[in-house]
């Protein structure tokens, strides 16, 4: 007997995360309200699903963790863990599947177009400087980044080159949300002098990997010498940077015919702008209520 609300789909669990998305995209498993927010969620951030813990993915999901247990449970699996499985197994053959592909277009050769090739080389690059990183980055000492960060009266951001396009979006970020911060890289050649404006109660973050922006490496050296906290995101612990900074990242782009992305860099800057920004809204005092003047 049955609310009508929630119908147990009968058939076998799916077996492959494909198999999942087309059965709740059939609409032939009936769900309640609470559950069809579950799915909306799982379709929309399948990796979140594969990567989390079931209170994080509630919490996410904006549902109670035994949501997601009865969720399972009506599309035939015993519990989340079943469910999660699926969703793991796709992340996995998504990675492997990139060298898989691109083997396979190099063999053919004159039956893929050149695009073709390019495009599936620059993925696979991409998604193995990601995974590196994610491996190898304490998150820890993230934490403490933007900790450091989020202390700062101003944010100097450095970098030159390659590296400029990671600084100039983290600019545009903090810009958007409501941080003061500054972009090193002005065509008037004036940074030098903008960059002595740095004191201890700002911080600074420099960014160069081989062959090292000259440019890059003096002004880091400058502000560490005026007293600025600085972190530093470079390819090696024996950057020139790195005696600069006293807490420093090491990002290894994987490259594909000589040219490297940002992937791994990018992933890195945007997590300590968002949370610099969330710190900084927890260390602002609260509001002092309103006057009541009636």
């Amino acid at each position: 007997m049955t609310d009508g609300t929630e119908v147990m789909d009968l058939d076998a669990a799916p077996e492959t995360y494909a198999e999942l998305r087309d059965r709740l995209a059939s609409g032939h498993v009936r769900l309640s309200k609470r559950l069809k927010q579950v799915a909306s969620f799982a379709l929309a951030q399948p990796d979140e699903v594969a990567l989390g813990t079931v209170a994080s993915i509630a919490e996410k999901a904006e549902v109670q963790p035994s949501t997601l247990i009865r969720f399972s449970q009506a599309l035939g699996f015993a519990g989340f863990s079943d469910l999660q499985t699926l969703f793991r197994e796709r992340l996995r053959n998504q990675v492997s599947n990139y060298d898989e592909r691109l083997l396979s277009l190099r063999a053919k050769n004159g039956d893929a177009s050149r695009s073709a090739v390019l495009f599936d080389g620059f993925c696979e690059a991409a998604t193995r400087s990601i995974t590196a990183a994610h491996d190898r980055i304490d998150l820890g000492a993230v934490d403490e980044a933007a900790r450091i960060l989020a202390k700062a009266e101003t944010i100097y951001l450095i970098a030159q080159r390659r590296s400029f396009p990671v600084t100039s979006y983290m600019s545009y970020a903090l810009g958007k949300l409501g941080i003061r911060n500054v972009l090193i890289g002005s065509a008037l050649g004036t940074d030098a002098e903008t960059v002595s404006f740095a004191t201890p109660r700002d911080a600074a973050l420099a960014i160069s990997f081989t062959p090292y922006a000259s440019s890059t490496v003096a002004f880091a050296r400058q502000v560490a010498e005026l007293g600025t906290p600085l972190v530093v995101i470079t390819d090696s612990p024996f950057s020139p940077l790195v005696g600069e900074g006293r807490l420093w990242f090491e990002v290894v782009e994987a490259d594909f015919q000589g040219f490297r992305s940002l992937a791994a860099s990018l992933s890195l800057a945007m997590t300590l702008v968002v949370a610099l920004a969330d710190l900084r809204r927890e260390m602002a005092p609260p509001r002092a209520p309103k006057e009541d003047d009636g």
